[in-house]
């Protein structure tokens, strides 16, 4: 008997040790990934308090200041309409987001509950649109919009963005895992469709349309390929356009430390956005995926 539990115990040991070791490097290879993503964050914050007179003397990069400076961030606002474009890219993101959020839910709505001739069909179209580059929308929705006389407008920033098809796709998912049985009573009490949307379904399924909300949100402040297209004007660029133009024509070539503040000030809203709902988007992505 104390031969069985000896060998046991030794099991138990080697078992041990052996999960030691690979949390051990489980955690060391995990912490190097971190570091290799985040040190280039740490890098803009730190050449951004940096002077340019600093920042210019040091023949090798040091990873660390003794004389942080805010003077940086003042260029920032003072020799460039960092303002504007922050105005700018506000105003698209709320009104782009608004609309898409009011297109999404209503199309996910009619493809998950509604039954009508060829929604299947119609659905499965829609998906196939995602196989299309994207490349090839942005070449047809500029020659559409310029052909309207809506460059240099918000209403042409704001139309090709206000649909998305895997984000309808998400909700609709979402939609489709409320049991029916909600949905057949709230018709029996003479519930309307949009009663029923408005006061069921979107509570339920409120962690997946605030994770679309979010991306959305994201997606819209690093917008850059179609703003650069379908803008020329200072009054219409937003941020990520506008860093692009301090680079090329403001201080971004000569003062470095200025431009990294810059880049800090536009990354922040997002860094912050994101660490504050991290959870209900993982959350979201999550629910949106399963399926029953």
């Amino acid at each position: 008997m104390s031969d069985v539990t000896s060998d046991y115990e030794r099991i138990e040991k080697r078992t041990r040790i052996h999960g030691n070791i690979r949390n051990g490097v489980i955690y060391f290879f995990l912490c190097l990934w971190a570091l290799i993503v985040l040190f280039p964050f740490y890098w803009m914050l730190l050449t951004s308090v940096k002077s340019y007179g600093s920042y210019s003397s040091e023949f090798v990069p040091k990873l660390f200041t003794l004389h942080p400076t805010l003077e940086n961030y003042a260029s920032a606002f003072s020799q460039v309409p960092l303002a504007g474009y922050f105005l700018n890219t506000a105003i698209f993101t709320v009104i782009t987001t608004a609309l898409m959020l009011f297109v999404t839910v209503l199309a996910a709505f009619a493809f998950s509950r509604l039954r009508f001739p060829g929604r299947d069909l119609i659905f499965a179209a829609f998906l196939a649109l995602m196989m299309i580059p994207s490349e090839l929308v942005v070449i047809t929705n500029f020659v559409t919009v310029t052909q309207w006389g809506l460059r240099n407008t918000f209403l042409g920033l704001i139309l090709p963005s206000v649909t998305s098809v895997f984000y309808i796709y998400l909700l609709k998912e979402n939609f489709s895992q409320v049991p029916d049985e909600l949905y057949y009573a709230a018709k029996v009490d003479g519930t309307s469709d949009f009663k029923y949307l408005w006061k069921v379904l979107l509570p339920i399924c409120q962690p997946t349309v605030v994770t679309i909300t979010i991306l959305k949100i994201i997606e819209c402040w690093n917008s850059f390929v179609w703003p650069r297209l379908i803008t020329d004007k200072q009054d219409y660029f937003l941020v990520s356009v506008g860093i692009q133009e301090i680079r090329e024509n403001g201080f971004g070539r000569e003062n470095i430390p200025a431009m990294m503040a810059a880049v800090t000030v536009i990354s922040l809203p997002l860094i912050v956005l994101f660490l504050i709902f991290r959870k209900k988007i993982m959350s979201g992505v999550a629910r949106g995926g399963t399926k029953g």
